[in-house]
Parts: C-alpha cells; structure tokens; sequence
C-alpha cells in the first residue's frame, strides 16, 4: 500500500514538476528577461546574463525536483567544467539531461530545435540565451564554432536523440565536425539515470517503480589531435573521432550499468 502511495505521489509530483517548468519559462519570457532588455544594453553582456538567468533557474528547478521526491542526483567531476570555450559531449538518457547540464555549466550554450523559438513556454529563454537553432543548415557548424571562440561553453547530445532503451549509443557525425574544425578538445559527460524514467518514448507519467537516481559524471578531456593527423582530411578526422567517441560512450556505460 505504501508503495502505491508513493508512486502515485510521484506521478503527482512528474507533473507538477513539468508545469512549474512551462509557467517558469513564460514568466522569464514576459516578466524578467524584457526587464533584462532595458536594464543591460550591451548585447553580449545581455546575453550572458540571460544565461546566468536560466542556469540558476534550472538548477533550482532540479532542486525542486529533487525536494518533491522525483529523483536524486549527484554531480562527479564538476571542477572540469568551470572553464571557457569548452566542447562538452554527453550521452542522452533522459528528457531532462539538457535542463541538468544547463544548471552546473555557466555561460552555456546548447543546440535546440527550431520549433522552440516559437514555443510560448520556450521563446523566451532560447531567444534571450542566443541559442544555436538547428534548422541552420551548413551554417550550424560555423555557428558552434563561432560560440566556442567567444567563450561560449557548448552542449551537444551527439545522438541527436534520446538514447534507446537498449543503450545502443549511435553518434551523428556534426560534433565531431565541430571538434575537428574548431581545433577543441571534448570535454565527455556520462549521464546515467536508474533506474531509467524520461527515456525515448516514455510519457512524462510512466514513472519508475523506485526514485529515480541520476549520476553525471564529467570525465577528462580527449584531444583532437590523435585524430586529425598530418595528412588527414577533416572529413576523415571526423569520422574516426566519430568512431572513437561512440565505443567511449559505449564501454563507459557498460561498465556502470
């Protein structure tokens, strides 16, 4: 009886936590950031302080998650990533892996899908921040690398989607362009959730039988230049990182699962 209790407040708590979500992202969107826009005139420093904005946001976001019963979590690692103009790759278990990387990374940049800068609860923030819409076409390359120069520290999720129930990690080959042409080291995140809720596929009321638990672990950096060897294209630099970062993702996950 108690275990049903708790899982039905779980569900509860699932949904509440995702209307706090909608309603927070309006309110920025009609409430702080045009108040941003008349306090902060310099474009950039507008743009860093919308993403101070949000970062604080989402983790007191993740807190309340946390406070309601929804899920734990732990961060390892997370001095790795007090740096500027890093290339931070991680793999894609969950709906929410973004709104968790978002909370511990400052001045942080991501790739969102073109459909959220018209999004009511989402325009706000992803226009605000300056996100990078992948509807850019071969521009998007340039952009990512354009953001890390300015000291942007990027997240990419280089399945491009959730990772399927089965954990078979398959890599696109554009942040690995993005390594390669932009000369900068990856900064690898192991994201791990058990048990798995948010997954591909799941509705936001499929909760798990236990709290979920979420481990993001920021591993060291791996270098670029093993794989972009003298004589080496770009294209073919591109593939074999491609290649090396889908059995990094793949062994590491095994290993802890």
């Amino acid at each position: 009886m108690l275990d049903k209790a708790c899982l039905g407040w779980r569900v509860v708590a699932t949904g509440l936590s995702f209307a706090l979500f909608g309603l927070g992202g309006l309110l920025l969107r009609v409430l702080v950031f045009p108040l941003l826009a008349l306090c902060v005139r310099d474009i950039d420093a507008r743009m860093r302080a919308a993403r101070a904005v949000i970062r604080l946001s989402f983790r007191a976001f993740v807190g309340i998650m946390r406070l309601l019963g929804v899920l734990r979590y732990e961060v390892r690692g997370i001095e790795k990533l007090d740096r500027e103009g890093q290339l931070i790759l991680a793999n894609h278990p969950t709906l929410i892996d973004t709104v968790f990387l978002i909370a511990f990374v400052r001045n942080a940049d991501c790739i969102v899908k073109g459909g959220l800068s018209s999004n009511p609860f989402t325009r706000g923030p992803v226009r605000a921040a300056r996100y990078i819409c992948n509807d850019r076409g071969p521009e998007l390359v340039e952009d990512c690398i354009a953001s890390l120069h300015a000291g942007g520290n990027l997240i990419i999720f280089p399945e491009g989607t959730r990772t399927p129930r089965d954990g078979a990690v398959e890599l696109k080959r554009g942040a690995a362009n993005i390594a390669v042409r932009g000369a900068r080291a990856v900064t690898p995140v192991l994201i791990r959730c058990e048990p798995p809720t948010l997954g591909k596929g799941d509705k936001w009321w499929h909760v798990p039988p236990r709290q979920a638990r979420f481990c993001i672990e920021v591993k060291d950096d791996i270098g670029v230049e093993r794989f972009a060897a003298p004589g080496v294209s770009e294209v073919m630099a591109a593939r074999r990182l491609t290649e090396y970062l889908q059995r990094y993702f793949m062994e590491e996950g095994q290993q802890h699962a």
